[in-house]
């Protein structure tokens, strides 16, 4: 099965891929590496998912943060392959960056939502590395920040 018959299968609606509004590129490719700078926790309408994992957002909502990160990946993936996703071979690594508390302690469980979504839509060559890591802030006090590097052919 394809990866857009897979995008198809579980309802998912690509959002533009957004340009940069700072200093840097959304998107690079190194020889056959395309790595996608952090892309933030934003809802299906465009709005940001805010707040802190153990205070504001409790683990299943991070969860769902997590999953639009990597739904922003793909946006950006499709983007920089000119509209075919075909031309990945496979992902390499997630790092998942979670605004969370000190004492919270389930970042991999939040990130879930973004690796998960990642093996959904792109099936075995899905299967990354990944970091899942505690911060005390994000930009714009998001909940979720994932960025990706993947394998192109």
């Amino acid at each position: 099965m394809s990866i857009e018959n897979n995008i198809k299968k579980l309802n998912l609606k690509l959002p533009d891929a957004p340009d940069p509004v700072g200093s840097y590129v959304a998107t690079k490719v190194i020889g056959n590496l395309l790595y996608i700078s952090g892309q933030i926790s934003i809802d299906e309408k465009g709005s940001l998912i805010k707040g802190k994992l153990g205070k504001d957002i409790n683990v299943d909502e991070g969860y769902l943060a997590a999953e639009r990160c990597a739904i922003n990946i793909i946006s950006q993936a499709k983007k920089a392959c000119n509209g075919d996703l075909n031309k990945i071979k496979g992902c390499v690594k997630l790092t998942g960056f979670v605004n969370s508390t000190d004492d919270f302690v389930e970042q991999p469980k939040v990130i879930n939502g973004a690796s998960d979504t990642i093996s959904k839509v792109f099936g075995e060559i899905g299967k990354h590395t990944r970091a899942a890591v505690s911060v005390n802030s994000l930009p714009l006090g998001v909940a979720v920040e994932v960025d990706a590097i993947f394998e192109l052919s």
